[in-house]
């Protein structure tokens, strides 16, 4: 699963072969969410509340980005790498 951003411990991947709704993965630790693109809901799993809202942060400043990674995925091709939260 490519990664595509990292900040403050938290790992950000997508899928190639993913199921809708678009989504990406979020891990810290031994913890792990799946969040939704356009809900920012977490749909599976579930992170510490720091590090949950510093992930919410940071795809709130790049959903689209995120959507063209999503779109990407879906026709089999690599992600492009999002700048991290700072």
């Amino acid at each position: 699963m490519p990664t595509i951003s990292q900040f403050f411990g938290i790992i950000i991947q997508m899928f190639w072969r993913e199921h809708a709704p678009p989504h990406f993965h979020a891990l810290y630790g031994e913890h792990e969410a799946l969040i939704d693109i356009r809900t920012l809901e977490v749909i599976a799993g579930s992170l510490p509340k720091r590090a949950l809202n510093l992930t919410i942060e940071w795809a709130i400043e790049h959903r689209d980005a995120l959507m063209e990674d999503w779109t990407l995925c879906q026709s089999k091709q690599l992600p492009k790498q999002i700048p991290p939260l700072e």
